[in-house]
């Protein structure tokens, strides 16, 4: 009879926040992140991002002090759950926010809705993840956005056959499926591919693999961080290099620490992706001079996936009066539109995810420098996945 009692107790108290938030003065964010181990670095841009922002636009939103309270989870997705349930019971919350792996959002969707927390996922990008609990939207973006678009580009403009290699988690499978299903559908064929373990530190076995199919291209996707830089050392040793055989990915095969690992032997990689510094638009310039003198390195899709994810949640309370009740915060992001420096982005109505642009970039030598450049850009893409199951 006593293990009933304690779960109804746990069910309240994990309602009670929100009644408590009504009367203070102060929202509390609580941040729930991979501060240490191997995405330390993606945590560390998405917080500049988030601190970007408040220095930007003040520490005071209606009337109400923004107070961030950080959780580390090491990259340990087990550690998410527990983060979020002192965040909520202990230190009563207003609303969570962060999330830059998907594994860290989907241990905690359930306490999401049980105490109606209105959730912002920075970076997390499996396309399932604001189908888990009403009270989660995004302001990064979903993996099918940028792989379809990327699988649909690749075939009409030449390619055939392709061989995928991903990372053996949420997040990889859903890219892989998202290139092979548009590439597919055109007409395209996949010969091979292999998945990777997510904290392999060693690709040489799997690149091995993939040459020796003797792919016409490949299809990559590996998580942003130490990754890339390590796959394109591997992809380098084995003379895989854009010269002899088309690299295709998300962005985070191209992103700046990966170019320069590999320097001028990235030249021809191909890319779709929402953000990059490079990007010429006034808005970004402002974004990137701003970052650059705050924290001396430039932005990437982390910064700007914390960046816009502030904005959501100012403009949200701005319009609830400072309300932090999780349905009236996600009423209010519902249909949102701004300008980031992405370009222009909104928030889909019906599933709470962004709407954004879609680049495809090839890495070039520009002035000197290896980067990439947009050479086709698609509007105002939504998550097709979400939008096959209407």
């Amino acid at each position: 009879m006593r293990q009933p009692l304690i779960i109804v107790l746990c069910g309240l108290l994990l309602h009670v926040p929100n009644g408590v938030a009504a009367a203070q003065d102060t929202v509390k964010i609580g941040m729930i992140m991979t501060y240490t181990g191997q995405f330390a670095d993606a945590a560390a841009q998405m917080d500049h991002g988030i601190q970007l922002y408040m220095k930007q636009h003040g520490g005071t939103v209606a009337g109400k002090k923004i107070e961030l309270i950080k959780k580390d989870t090491a990259g340990v997705p087990d550690a998410a759950k527990r983060l979020a349930q002192e965040l909520i019971v202990n230190d009563h919350v207003d609303l969570l926010a962060g999330f830059v792996i998907t594994p860290e959002i989907l241990a905690i969707t359930d306490l999401t809705s049980e105490a109606k927390k209105f959730t912002v996922v920075m970076n997390a990008a499996t396309s399932i993840i604001t189908t888990k609990s009403p009270y989660i939207t995004r302001s990064s973006v979903t993996l099918p956005q940028n792989c379809e678009t990327l699988g649909t580009w690749a075939y009409k403009n030449g390619v055939r056959k392709v061989f995928t290699l991903v990372s053996d988690y949420a997040p990889g499978q859903d890219a892989e499926s998202a290139f092979q299903r548009a590439f597919t559908a055109a007409g395209g064929q996949i010969i091979g591919s292999v998945r990777v373990p997510l904290a392999n530190p060693d690709f040489s076995a799997f690149v091995q693999r993939a040459k020796d199919s003797d792919p016409e291209a490949i299809f990559v996707f590996v998580p942003g961080g130490s990754q890339p830089v390590a796959l394109a050392k591997a992809m380098l040793e084995r003379g895989m290099d854009p010269k002899k055989i088309k690299i295709m990915g998300q962005g985070e095969l191209s992103d700046e620490s990966a170019l320069k690992a590999m320097g001028e032997t990235a030249v021809g990689i191909i890319t779709a992706f929402h953000y990059d510094y490079t990007h010429p638009s006034a808005r970004n310039k402002e974004f990137v001079a701003a970052y650059n003198a705050e924290f001396k390195r430039n932005p990437d899709f982390f910064s700007v996936g914390g960046y816009d994810g502030m904005h959501m949640i100012y403009e949200a309370l701005k319009k609830t009066g400072g309300n932090t009740s999780g349905d009236d915060l996600i009423a209010a992001v519902k249909g949102m539109r701004w300008e980031s420096p992405r370009g222009p982005v909104a928030i889909d109505p019906e599933t709470r995810d962004i709407i954004n642009p879609v680049y495809i970039r090839r890495v070039d030598k520009v002035n000197g420098q290896v980067q990439n450049v947009e050479i086709a850009k698609f509007d105002n893409v939504k998550d097709p996945v979400k939008g096959r199951m209407k």
